[in-house]
């Protein structure tokens, strides 16, 4: 009878603990990032009164006789489904769509979790505001002008430049794309004796130099006389200041200072070749030009000597007609599609994409990559510890973090503007609450029984 007394207690006191993780399931309904727990009961040890027997010709076999000790916590589970996701509008506010967790540094130690409300402190690094922890990644470095991420390295605090300059770069390709009208060279209908043929197109593009200002390049087209598919361009940058061409066909050839070449179309009005006025000539691949010119205010050596900048011009890939300088019997267009100088900028915003790199918005219209946010995943996620503000610690069980970016080894993806919400059901913890009370209640009922048995038991003296 005692042992109905000691199982009722342990149903009591093994109830209260699974109400108190649906409690706190309950408590934090609306915090991001919150992975719900769960109790699970195994029987305790069982009392045996008497043990198994085997067959033997006479009889047959007899079954261990046992009472049950009552009942423990198995364990006690996190878990990790996703949660909803609620879109906030905030460029900091990220949320994890798959596995993975945010890595955070404080002080020494790293921490992970799910929540990702985070901000920018007064120095520009990624941190949640509410802890001051330093979301982790890798920042990006510039190699021959190109942005890198070297995403095999460690860790470290993303800092985004929030103000920072982005230096001027001076113009080294610039692409044509436009139409030479074929009958240009013909005298409108109903023209006056005498009149000039239109025969000449301009085509205009602001260019920069190294200190970001801005130079007005032109490229005039006219028709040579007595051919069918010859232009001469003729290149200046700004009234007055000289320019040299030269195709880059030979290798050391000297420029020409009049700035002056000569294009060349097929009989179908694509690129055939391009010629300088020394009669290099290019008539396979991609057809450019070579442009230079003297850039204001900048002197080289000890006799200053004007700098010379020097950029191509592009005319197109022979015998192409996607983005190429073309004759056909249209009207001319002004087309210089690209050039990629740019003067000084300053970084106004900032956004990260779904493979969490970080990328800068400058006021030049320049956009730079600044980073990358890290995903940690683990063998065993639910053997993380919980180590309160939302974030969980390594244990022997969980295993060692897999660090690495987006979509490697089975990390999900990174959502901004967005935020993942618990993973608590209402409905399931209210019904599991239900469960829990009426468990209580039996076990309770098994105490007062048991009691009411012993008292009996007290009664016979009388």
């Amino acid at each position: 009878m005692m042992r109905s007394l000691y199982a009722g207690v342990s149903g009591l006191q093994n109830h209260q603990v699974r109400m108190d993780v649906i409690g706190n399931n309950i408590s934090n309904i609306n915090t991001i990032g919150f992975k719900k727990g769960r109790v699970n009961f195994q029987d305790m040890l069982s009392q045996s009164m008497s043990g198994a027997s085997r067959p033997t010709n006479e009889l047959g076999g007899v079954n261990p006789k046992q009472v049950g000790l009552g009942m423990s916590v198995a364990s006690i589970d996190t878990i990790h489904t996703q949660g909803s996701m609620q879109s906030t509008g905030v460029t900091t506010d990220l949320a994890v769509q798959g596995n993975g967790f945010f890595v955070m540094a404080g002080g020494a130690k790293q921490y992970y979790t799910r929540a990702g409300a985070f901000g920018v402190d007064e120095v520009g690094t990624l941190v949640n505001p509410s802890n001051g922890m330093r979301v982790q990644g890798w920042m990006a470095e510039t190699i021959d002008g190109e942005a890198y991420i070297n995403t095999a390295s460690d860790v470290g605090d993303l800092v985004i430049p929030v103000g920072g300059k982005d230096p001027a770069a001076a113009t080294t390709q610039v692409d044509l794309a436009c139409n030479l009208d074929k009958r240009l060279d013909l005298i409108p209908e109903g023209a006056a004796e005498g009149t000039i043929r239109e025969n000449t197109w301009t085509i205009d593009k602001d260019i920069y130099d190294n200190f970001g200002n801005v130079h007005r390049m032109r490229v005039s087209f006219t028709k040579l006389e007595g051919t069918e598919n010859s232009w001469q361009a003729t290149a200046s940058i700004d009234p007055g200041n000289e320019i040299a061409t030269n195709t880059l066909a030979e290798v050391g050839a000297e420029n020409n200072a009049d700035g002056t070449f000569i294009v060349n179309f097929n009989n179908l009005g694509t690129l055939q070749s391009v010629t300088d006025a020394q009669g290099d000539v290019l008539d396979q691949g991609g057809l450019q030009v070579q442009l230079s010119f003297d850039v204001a205010g900048a002197t080289a050596g000890e006799g200053g000597a004007p700098v010379r900048q020097t950029f191509n011009l592009n005319l197109g890939e022979a015998g192409s007609v996607v983005n190429t300088v073309t004759q056909f019997a249209e009207t001319s267009s002004t087309k210089a599609f690209r050039q990629n100088g740019y003067g000084m900028g300053y970084l106004e915003n900032f956004k990260i994409d779904q493979s969490g790199k970080i990328t800068g918005v400058y006021s030049n219209g320049t956009n730079r990559t600044l980073g990358q946010l890290a995903l940690a995943t683990f063998t065993n996620q639910s053997g993380l510890e919980k180590a309160g503000e939302s974030t969980f610690v390594v244990t022997n069980n969980s295993g060692d973090p897999n660090i690495g970016p987006t979509g490697v080894a089975g990390k999900g993806k990174i959502i901004a503007g967005a935020l993942e919400m618990s993973n608590v059901d209402l409905a399931e913890q209210f019904t599991d609450m239900i469960v829990t009370q009426r468990g209580f209640q039996a076990n309770s009922k098994t105490i007062t029984t048991s009691d009411a048995m012993l008292q009996e038991l007290l009664s016979l003296k009388r």
